[in-house]
């Protein structure tokens, strides 16, 4: 009998210890599931659409789009946690919303953040619009501030992200002015009520909200992050108009906790090349995103440095964790 190779022994070990052995060379063998914490048609299935398409093209299989949305992308970021870590389900995630953010917004999650993923790294990030329904007056953020004043306690914002609700609960704060938050499941449905008159404004992501405006549905008003988005240059930031707000929430790509480095690694190889590829930079642009790069360490150490802001955000909006 001849000698059993060394890759052998280790696939009957494996075997024995009922774990699977795992190679990257075979990898993948069959289609991939990306899920998308958010509804079909948000500017979250968009880019989870984009990507899972390229990814398809550099994999080699077919990489199924799976929405999973509810209780602000908590829903679909626990099925990653609670999937097979064998590769074959991956999420390309706004993970300073669904992770960092999400700490301090919920009293308890059904996952660690830290604990229950592998990191594949950092893609892109996006600055969320203060949006408000044409038909009304307001044109300016200080139009909308003396707006919500006028209302005195009856005005109502729509609230379907973390971000958004974070982005809303400083500008409430900043005015002094009590605005109710109504929730919704996804953002469309945020800003259908927001059309038909039941809420005042509403804090969406860029992407969402770029076909709206440019459509006439919806005005914008202000921009979160730090410097004007470039696909909405004539809008200003928050903190140009007297509200002080930098952020912008930031994506990355997610695995199940125990999915093999090897497999890990060749996720994140596949991404670096997206990320270098002419069209996902015009894609982003287009949408309202911006290009970030980062390797798996660099997302875990970016998430610890959010979940500590986050903390003092959600502190400061006197949010009450649900």
């Amino acid at each position: 009998m001849r000698a059993m190779s060394w890759a052998a022994w280790l696939g009957a070990v494996g075997l024995i210890m009922g774990v699977p052995a795992v190679s990257a060379q075979d990898y993948p063998a069959r289609e991939i599931r990306a899920i998308c914490p958010f509804a079909p048609g948000t500017g979250a299935d968009i880019v989870v659409r984009y990507y899972a398409m390229k990814l398809a093209e550099l994999a080699g299989k077919p990489v199924v789009t799976e929405n999973r949305p509810g209780a602000q992308g908590l829903l679909g970021t626990e099925a990653i946690a609670k999937a097979k870590p064998d590769g074959y389900t991956i999420s390309i995630n706004p993970a300073a919303s669904t992770l960092a953010a999400a700490s301090h917004i919920f009293k308890k999650l059904p996952f660690d953040p830290l604990k229950d993923f592998e990191f594949a790294g950092l893609i892109l990030s996006v600055p969320f619009v203060l949006s408000v329904s044409p038909r009304e007056s307001m044109r300016t953020l200080a139009d909308l501030t003396r707006h919500l004043k006028e209302k005195k306690g009856e005005a109502f914002y729509g609230g379907s992200t973390n971000a958004g609700i974070v982005a809303s609960e400083l500008y409430k704060n900043a005015i002094g002015v009590d605005v109710k938050r109504v929730n919704y499941r996804s953002a469309l449905d945020a800003l259908n009520e927001m059309a038909a008159g039941n809420i005042d404004f509403y804090f969406t992501d860029a992407t969402t909200a770029l076909g709206q405006i440019t459509a006439g549905r919806y005005r914008a008003l202000a921009v979160t992050s730090a410097k004007r988005s470039s696909a909405l240059a004539d809008v200003p930031t928050m903190t140009e108009l007297g509200v002080p707000m930098d952020f912008a929430p930031w994506w990355g790509v997610l695995a199940p906790a125990g999915t093999p480095k090897p497999i890990v690694d060749k996720i994140a190889g596949w991404f670096d090349k997206i990320s270098a590829m002419p069209e996902t930079k015009a894609f982003l642009i287009r949408n309202g995103l911006e290009p970030l790069s980062g390797d798996a360490a660099t997302m875990r150490a970016l998430l610890v440095k959010d979940i500590a802001r986050w903390a003092e955000w959600v502190k400061l909006a006197q949010i009450e964790p649900q």
